[in-house]
Formats: structure tokens, sequence, C-alpha cells
């Protein structure tokens, strides 16, 4: 485990977690909103790290050393505009040092996850856990579901008992594009749900990233 300052303007500082053996394919997960706790330490973005860390080699999920994961906490906050700019940075570090780069999100996170990837072509797939399909007019998450090509893979999980975030036209928008679509029996804020999400997600970028 290493601490890491993500080069830009703003404060942006992260914890980067990488398997025993050498690999050459990170996860870059970004936490839910700063201002209602969410942080790198957030048991959903913990609990992926350890999955993607762990990766064992199968047919289906050839990752033979496992995947490197960097959570970050964003800077202050900045309407969503910096936020987004903490999540191209933390891209851009990540695309510096790995061959393959997966984008990560949880909630407000998830959104971000969404709009980053169909801007950068660094980014090789991505997947938004409970998203919500607009922050601003200019973070929408359906629109960049609309951006990004059919050839980048995309995953979207979600609460089906979610009242928290407005997730019905993500998840329809993913549907009508045959992205990866997982319902979680649970609310936002999936509690007793986080094992059950770390295998989905890192099964998900295992078979993605390893192509």
């Amino acid at each position: 485990m290493t601490d890491i300052l993500v080069p830009g303007a703003r404060d942006v500082r992260g914890t980067l977690e990488e398997p025993e053996g050498e690999t050459d394919a990170v996860v870059v997960a970004c936490p839910p909103h700063p201002q209602h706790g969410g942080s790198r330490s957030n048991g959903r973005l913990v609990a992926v790290a350890d999955a993607l860390t762990d990766l064992e080699s199968t047919a289906d999920a050839p990752a033979e050393a496992g995947i490197a994961c960097l959570r970050f906490d964003y800077g202050d906050w900045d309407e969503g505009d910096g936020e987004r700019a903490d999540v191209r940075n933390a891209v851009r570090w990540a695309a510096e040092r790995y061959d393959r780069v997966g984008l990560f999100g949880y909630s407000f996170g998830a959104t971000l996850s969404l709009v980053v990837a169909s801007e950068l072509e660094a980014v090789d797939a991505v997947a938004a856990l409970a998203p919500t399909v607009r922050l601003a007019d200019d973070l929408d998450a359906a629109a960049a579901l609309d951006a990004l090509s059919a050839s980048r893979p995309v995953q979207v999980l979600y609460g089906e008992r979610d009242e928290t975030v407005d997730w019905e036209p993500v998840v329809e928008r993913a549907t009508d594009r045959g992205d990866d679509v997982v319902a979680i029996p649970a609310d936002h804020f999936f509690v007793g749900q986080d094992r059950k999400i770390a295998d989905a997600v890192s099964g998900f970028f295992a078979s993605t990233l390893f192509e």
C-alpha cells in the first residue's frame, strides 16, 4: 500500500494497492460525494480494491497477477467540475504507469467515471455502481454512455431498492447498449453487499482488461 499525490492543480491524494505479483493493469476508484462523507476509505471501494489485488486466473478471468487499484480523495469541493478534473488526473497518472486502465466509481463517483471514460481514450473499461443520471448539464451519465464506443466495455450496477439517486435512465441506456448490467437486492447504501459488488466488479475488469 503506497500513498500517492496525484499531479494537478488541486490537492488530490490517494492510496495505491498492488497485488503480490507484477501487473500491467490498474483500476482507478472514485468515491461517493465528498460532502456526504465520500472518501477513498469507503467500504465499497476498499472491497473492490481487495478483490482486484487478490484476483486469481481463471478461464473467464485470466488476470495472472491481479490488478492494482488506486483509491483517491477529491480535492476541495468544486461543484463537480474540479472533481471531474481530479478523476481525469488520476487516470492520466495511472496510464503513465500501467498498460491498461479501468475506472470504477460509486454514486457521485460512478457518474464521474462514466463521464470521464467518455472523454479519455486511456480508459479501457468502466464500471459504475449506483450512478445518478445527471450531476450537472455537462455531467450527464446517460449522455456519456451515448458518447462511449460500443467496443468500450461498460458495467452498470444498481440497487433494486435505491430511491436516493435517479439510476433508471442510466440502466435503461446501458441495457439498450448491451452493457453488463447487474441488479443487486439493496438500497443505495448496499449494506451487506460488499462481497457481491466486489466479485462482480473484479470479475468484470479481469475479463475486460486482460482480453
